[in-house]
């Protein structure tokens, strides 16, 4: 049986919960000759860490392997990621300042090297926990939100979360006295923040940032400008309190689509009453217009290439008689809610008794005057002849 580096290398134990965020699909994994074209390979970390190594040993290395690297000072363990001719466009998402930042792999990690790597990694949290008394004891404003020891316990790498620049050269001191590792602070921003912690979005789904984002891009007001959100700051931010990543996402679309919309200062003159604009449906390419400019009143829906050819009329000192005609198609209907069909207390009303029908003589029946509380009838005596 033929082991593949997923096998060997463990990779989900190495890293932890958030390794799938920084892997890359290789399609260029079974073209052959990939892994000869360079001997640059891409080699993961904790949480979003990546570095880029030369295999200067030519060891088989494939995606999932665990291998130590040389790191300042000693080595370090991380997992491969990537190999062959992908790794060079990794690089210019790095955007590494020079060639002395890509250092070696020095082997595939062995049983020693991982029995110290599981004992360094089981002194963070403690060391994150002790770390955050001294800062506060030392009256810093910060906040240490995760600690990375390296493979060989030589080094830690503390991630804080400032607002204001932070003096923590005293911080360094107490943190090299009391761990005995060398010290190296590494501040974070709040969507990095909220990665590492994870949760779960509006969406329903678990956060982008805490699954698949490794490069955070900033977020403006104007994406939600442009997709005709209403900016409303509690419904905008996502768990780090920022603007959330995903107003990124579509608002390319929205810029394309809107080009193809009419402005929304020109005024639709017809002959029967001039046209406001009111609203929009970008990506359907629909206009809503009023007759009024301040509230909605008497609202015509028509198609984007109908508004431009009113407009063009207007130019030439021509009227249409309304909005909607020539063809001009109207606003789809939206989905019918069949819950609002019909009144929902119709479950509540108590039932209605039922009339018991009446005999064929037209006089009611005992049983359904003694029902309805009323005395039973005295049957009539006959006279008697003589009276």
């Amino acid at each position: 049986m033929i082991k593949t580096g997923c096998d060997r290398g463990l990779c989900k134990n190495a890293i932890g919960r958030q390794d799938r965020q920084l892997n890359t699909y290789d399609w260029l994994a079974d073209v052959p000759g990939n892994t000869d074209t360079t001997d640059l390979v891409e080699v993961q970390f904790k949480h979003t860490r990546k570095g880029y190594y030369h295999n200067v040993n030519n060891l088989p290395l494939k995606k999932g392997d665990i291998v130590a690297v040389e790191a300042n000072p000693g080595h370090d363990i991380g997992v491969v990621t990537l190999t062959g001719r992908l790794v060079h466009l990794q690089l210019k998402k790095a955007n590494l300042k020079s060639a002395d930042d890509i250092r070696r792999i020095y082997r595939i990690a062995r049983p020693v090297d991982m029995e110290k790597y599981r004992e360094a990694k089981s002194r963070e949290h403690d060391t994150m926990i002790e770390s955050r008394q001294i800062a506060k004891g030392l009256g810093l404003k910060m906040k240490i939100g995760d600690v990375e020891y390296q493979g060989d316990c030589n080094k830690a790498i503390f991630y804080y979360i400032a607002d204001e620049r932070v003096d923590f050269r005293q911080l360094i001191k107490d943190l090299a006295a009391t761990f005995h590792v060398r010290i190296e602070m590494k501040q974070i921003g709040a969507r990095q923040e909220a990665g590492l912690i994870g949760g779960t979005g509006p969406c329903g789904r678990e956060l982008c940032c805490a699954t698949w984002m490794k490069n955070f891009v900033s977020v403006g007001t104007s994406s939600a400008r442009y997709q005709d959100i209403s900016l409303n700051p509690q419904k905008l931010a996502g768990m780090c309190a920022k603007l959330k990543c995903c107003l990124n996402y579509e608002v390319d679309d929205y810029v394309e689509a809107s080009r193809r919309l009419p402005s929304k200062d020109v005024v639709l003159q017809t002959l029967d009453a001039d046209y406001y604009y009111f609203k929009a449906d970008i990506l359907a390419g629909l206009v809503t217009y009023s007759t009024d400019k301040n509230i909605a009143a008497n609202l015509e829906t028509i198609t984007a290439a109908r508004a431009k050819l009113i407009v063009e009329m207007n130019r030439k000192g021509e009227k249409p008689e309304s909005l909607t005609e020539d063809g001009s198609q109207k606003a789809p209907e939206g989905p019918i809610d069949l819950a609002t069909q019909e009144n929902i207390n119709r479950f509540d009303r108590a039932k209605r008794k039922k009339k018991k029908k009446k005999p064929a003589g037209g006089q009611p029946s005992a049983a359904g005057n003694a029902r309805e509380g009323q005395p039973r009838a005295k049957k009539p005596q006959p006279k008697d002849a003589k009276e």
